[in-house]
Order: structure tokens, then sequence, then C-alpha cells
């Protein structure tokens, strides 16, 4: 027995000498994302016990060697980390955004990037207007009460009105839209704003975000993270949505100042706030924990079987197109 099981250790040790190098970057049990068929047409290292830059030092072959990355997106693809893999031509994210990545390296080293594409929008778009919803309506604070039998009808603070709400999505793209569209269905008004006005949709438009926070009753932050969008919603944003104001973030946690953030909800400077993301995933600021005016969420946009089935499928046609010579299936670069 035995000897048998040495002699399928070496069948597949020589069966992957032939297959493309694909590294896993990404939390523990990573590696499940990619399934049969397509498991079976890579070598797949996965170096989740080890920081990448010890991997790199103690499977030097393996390194020199790696055509493709697979990475999660809460796991950084720096300039230092891309230099320990000189023969890398492709990195694959399982996530929407890109800001983990350094797409500048990228491009300077010829290397193609591809992406979630628009996988996930629907189920962003779903929890951002269930996260309104749960933030309006006192819906995980009412539980918290009744879960306690701490209900006391004399104390009980009233929830607010959704429908009829002015709301401001900070980013209409695929997500914003679809958060738009689910809005409309609820007689918000919608307004936005943007890189630049969009030609087609019937939504006003305001150039800066000071202006569409005091034009509205809630924020809806749907953007992508870089220099000029890195704590865009700052204390000015803040003040100008007012005491009733709520904020929305299924974007990029960064996207917030959140210690302005934290001291307006407070302060009651804003009315609460509904948060997928924070700025130092996967640390979120327990200050947050005592706040009932707070619903929080664990990054969980994208997490329904559906996503997750079609993202594993979505994956494994990237790195199988690239390898093939084909174009990729959602390019980013």
């Amino acid at each position: 027995m035995e000897d048998q099981n040495q002699c399928k250790t070496s069948d597949q040790q020589l069966q992957n000498l032939n297959l493309p190098k694909v590294l896993l970057h990404g939390p523990p049990g990573f590696s499940s994302v990619l399934q049969p068929p397509y498991s079976e047409k890579f070598h797949l290292l996965n170096h989740s016990s080890l920081p990448l830059h010890q991997f790199a030092a103690t499977h030097p072959h393996h390194c020199a060697t790696v055509a493709a990355v697979l990475c999660d997106g809460g796991y950084p693809l720096t300039v230092d980390m891309l230099s320990l893999l000189p023969s890398l031509r492709l990195v694959v994210t399982a996530s929407a955004g890109t800001d983990h990545v350094d797409l500048d390296e990228c491009r300077r080293r010829g290397i193609q990037v591809a992406g979630a594409g628009n996988l996930f929008s629907e189920d962003v778009a779903d929890l951002a207007v269930a996260l309104l919803i749960d933030v309006v309506m006192k819906i995980s604070a009412a539980d918290r009460s009744l879960r306690k039998r701490h209900v006391d009808s004399r104390a009980i603070t009233y929830a607010s009105k959704v429908t009829g709400k002015r709301v401001g999505i900070v980013g209409l793209g695929r997500i914003g839209l679809e958060v738009a569209h689910r809005l409309e269905a609820l007689n918000c008004k919608v307004s936005y704003n943007s890189r630049k006005q969009k030609p087609f949709v019937p939504y006003p438009f305001y150039s800066n975000v000071v202006d569409l926070a005091t034009n509205t009753n809630v924020l809806v932050l749907c953007c992508a993270l870089n220099d000029q969008t890195r704590h865009i919603i700052n204390r000015e944003v803040m003040v100008a949505l007012g005491k009733g104001g709520v904020i929305v973030n299924v974007g990029r946690g960064a996207l917030i100042h959140e210690k302005e953030l934290l001291k307006c909800l407070m302060e009651g400077e804003i009315e609460g706030a509904g948060l997928d993301v924070f700025e130092n995933e996967p640390l979120v600021d327990e200050h947050f924990f005592s706040l009932d005016n707070v619903v929080l969420s664990p990054h969980a946009g994208f997490s329904t079987l559906e996503s997750y089935v079609a993202i594993c499928q979505l994956l494994g046609r990237n790195l199988e197109a690239f390898f093939s010579d084909n174009p990729l299936i959602t390019p980013v670069i």
C-alpha cells in the first residue's frame, strides 16, 4: 500500500511538471475556488501558510517559473511581491475591485490582469439596499433589544421611512446603477456623483460630493478606491449630509475617513451607517460594536451561493483562456 501511494505521488509530480504553474495568493482554503475540471489543468502552488517572501526564499525554483497568480481581493500584490515572480504573465483576482493589485507595475512588466467583471454587481446592490433599509428602519437594533427582552414601548426610538428618501450614489457604475434601479422601486429620489456625468441616465448629477450630500438624506458609496477617492467621505461631507443622514458603504473601506465617521455617529452629526467594508480590513474598529445606529457586514456583498459557483467558473475560464492563447473573459488590462 505504501509503495502504491508513493507511485501515485510520483505520478502526480510528473504530471505537474507539464502543467502551467499558478500561485494561489489568498486565505487558507482559497484553493477551493478552482474546482475540477480547471483544478486539474494547472500546477497549483499554495503559500497561505507562509508570507510570499518566505515562500519565495524556501521555494525559489517554483517562484522563478510561476506564470500566473490567482488572488483574493484582501491580499495585496505590490511591486515587491511582483518582483519575486520574474516569469509572471497573468494575475487573476477573485474580486470586482483591483485596488489591491499594483496595476501600474503590471502594465510596466506586461502582465495581464483579469477580474470578476460585473459578476457581483446584483448581489452588492441587493446588500446596499438591505443595509439602507436595516439602518433606517432600525431592524438590527430592534432585534437586539427583543432578544435581550429590553423592549420598553415608552423608550422606543422611532424608525424612519425608506420610501421617498433622497439618495445620492457616489459612483454610478454597474453597481451604482443596480442600486439606483432598486431604489426607484421604493420611490426614492436618486442623484449621483461620478467621475463624469452620464449622458443617458435620468438622475441629477453633482460634480462634487459635498453638494451631493447637501441635497440628499442618504449616501451610498459604490465607487472604486484610488488616490482621488480615498477619504472622499470626510467630516465636511458628513456635516453637509446632516443629522438625519445615513451613509451606506459597499465600495471600499478607505472611501470614508473612518475616525471622523465614528465621531459623527457618536456625536449625532449623522443618523446612522451601514458598512460592508472597513478601512483596515480584515480588522474592524471595535468602537463600531457598541453603536446601535450602525449595521455591520463582513465584506459579504458577493457571498451568495450563486455568485460563489459563478466566480469559481470564471476564474478557471480566465486561466484556461490565457494558457490557450485566447482573450481573457473579463480583462482589466
